[in-house]
């Protein structure tokens, strides 16, 4: 095994240019100064103190940089594994207490070991679960819920701490008069400044730029008499390393979200990683080696007290967009962070909760997407508008692991219907079949064949069966094409391709013989083509081998 595979940094770092540091610095102290306001925002979301962000900030990117293989992607504190820790957690402690604490790094220990697992097992591809439009349902729903509960802070009242939105709408509705008015002026200015910035497209960080007019505000105006929240002492200094409290009790009622969490992380990670590989030649994501790094990336922060933490898509984006072309730009942003907790955390003693309400509001607002549910229902995709659909009321109203967990049952109960009624190509259903260069293909009737056409005589009829033949499928393989050769009309041959079959079992072998079977009740001449071994009727006889031989017998036939 090549040390690159384990250690991709030893791929690029040897290989290291000079001219690639001007664009890692530059992406470095962007992102880095973006992670500071972000990452105590997340934390704050995630129920953990402010503190907590910046400590998740250092040791999961600096470990991310060494395993990992994409070269943009910014490992940190996120909207959404923030808000599903504080769903996690919020049953079993209170938010910020030390009991809260060690459970959020306890949780990120286990979603480390988790990631770990499935890397070292080569089980990447259980995030094809995780279907687009299950994504789109729950991210677009987190995003309201994740919003929406930072009306606390907003509004400078006390509402209730809930994952489901009607709780948090109906305590807002509840404390309409408990509004603080500095706290909510200065949240909608934050809101709005963010905006404006962000429109200009001018690479200004956004929410950099409000941090510190919020703090100025606070601190030249006096604004904390009137009432207004703010984050007040921030602890100085580099976090301890402390090993995660291992109480089994707490291991067990925290399993199942520890794999949601485990699985949405990677999912985001590897979606935004392979985004921005797309633009860049030099390197190639693997999704397994991805497991394994933000595992580690989870299981060290966890000793350093962070809480889950994955790869972010703004972060990662405006990395990216700042000229970052090695790993070396996360190492830069982490040490960035280092700095500010070893001599700038004072700085931060006026930051108001209501920017950090403002900051968090603008990002996941961005992730409601109502364009994906129409373009679905447009393309006439009703099932996966359907799974999108009950995620996002699901989400809505069970909560948010719930919500992922009813999408995740959803597709696969897509992908067993799907199993249980494969698809048909055959002249009867809609479609024709023509050879285009000696390949056949199936087209939509629309579509006129050129002169290098070569159509179906009329009395031959051609099937061909995609999918896996297996005892689930197998009657469902026997009553439609018994119901299709029932409805043909004048076919007195049938060619049945079996390329698209890639596997079969005893049951699936047994159709194949009724099939047969019941071709010759029916007096049609049946000839079986491109059947792999395992199907048991091994030939490579192709369509047009077949088409030549129904000709040949049909002249002899003649004379």
């Amino acid at each position: 095994m090549k040390l690159t595979s384990i250690l991709p940094i030893a791929g690029w770092l040897p290989k290291y240019k000079k001219e690639y540091f001007k664009g890692d610095l530059s992406a470095g102290l962007t992102v880095g100064i973006m992670l500071i306001p972000q990452g105590m925002a997340y934390a704050l979301l995630a129920g953990m103190p402010p503190i907590y962000g910046l400590y998740a900030a250092i040791v999961p990117q600096i470990i991310y940089a060494i395993f990992g293989t994409s070269r943009q992607l910014a490992v940190g504190p996120v909207a959404i594994d923030s808000v599903l820790v504080a769903g996690s957690l919020g049953i079993f402690a209170q938010a910020e207490s030390q009991e809260y604490i060690a459970l959020a790094i306890l949780l990120a220990m286990m979603v480390g070991v988790i990631q770990l697992s499935m890397g070292i097992l080569r089980l990447g591809f259980m995030v094809h679960f995780l279907s687009h439009p299950v994504i789109s349902g729950f991210t677009s729903a987190a995003a309201l819920i994740i919003g929406f509960s930072q009306l606390k802070h907003l509004m400078g009242a006390d509402l209730v701490r809930s994952q489901y939105l009607h709780e948090i709408l109906i305590s807002a509705f509840q404390h309409l008069y408990d509004v603080n008015l500095c706290s909510m002026l200065i949240g909608f200015a934050g809101i709005l400044i963010i905006l404006l910035i962000n429109k200009s497209k001018k690479g200004i960080p956004a929410p950099f730029v409000v941090v510190v007019l919020g703090i100025l505000a606070v601190w030249g105006l006096g604004l904390e008499s009137f009432g207004t929240a703010i984050v007040k002492e921030v602890p100085k200094g580099l976090p301890d390393f402390n090993v995660p409290l291992m109480d089994w009790d707490s291991v067990f009622q925290l399993s199942g979200s520890a794999f949601t969490i485990a699985l949405v992380a990677i999912m985001e990670a590897i979606a935004i990683s392979k985004a921005i590989q797309v633009r860049h030649n030099d390197y190639k994501i693997i999704p397994n080696q991805e497991l394994k790094a933000i595992g580690l990336a989870n299981i060290g922060g966890s000793f350093f007290q962070s809480f889950p933490t994955t790869g972010g898509f703004s972060r990662s984006a405006v990395n990216d967009q700042s000229g970052a072309k090695t790993n070396l730009a996360a190492i830069i942003s982490a040490t960035f962070v280092i700095l500010t907790l070893l001599f700038l955390t004072p700085l931060f003693y006026y930051l108001p909760k209501a920017i950090l309400a403002s900051i968090i509001m603008v990002a996941v607002f961005k992730l409601i997407s109502i364009e994906d549910a129409k373009k679905l229902w447009k393309e006439d995709q009703r099932s996966d508008f359907i799974i999108l659909t009950l995620t996002f009321i699901a989400t809505l109203t069970t909560g948010i692991q719930n919500g992922i967990l009813c999408g995740i049952l959803l597709s696969a109960l897509k992908m067993l219907i799907n199993s249980f009624n494969p698809k048909y190509v055959n002249k009867e259903n809609g479609f024709i079949l023509g050879a285009i260069k000696n390949m056949y293909h199936s087209l939509k009737p629309e579509i006129t064949c050129n002169e290098t056409d070569l159509p179906l005589p009329s009395d031959v009829l051609l099937i061909q069966f995609k999918g896996r033949l297996y005892f689930a499928n197998s009657p469902y393989f026997n009553e439609s094409i018994e119901k299709i050769i029932d409805n043909a009309k004048g076919v007195n041959y049938i060619i049945f391709d079996g390329s698209f079959i890639f596997t079969t079992d005893s049951t699936g072998k047994k159709a194949l013989d009724t099939f047969i079977s019941y071709c010759k009740e029916c007096n049609l001449k049946l000839a079986m083509v491109l059947m792999n071994k395992k199907t048991g009727l091994y030939n490579q006889n192709t369509i047009e081998t077949a088409l030549n031989t129904i000709k040949h017998n049909k002249t002899e036939t003649k004379e």
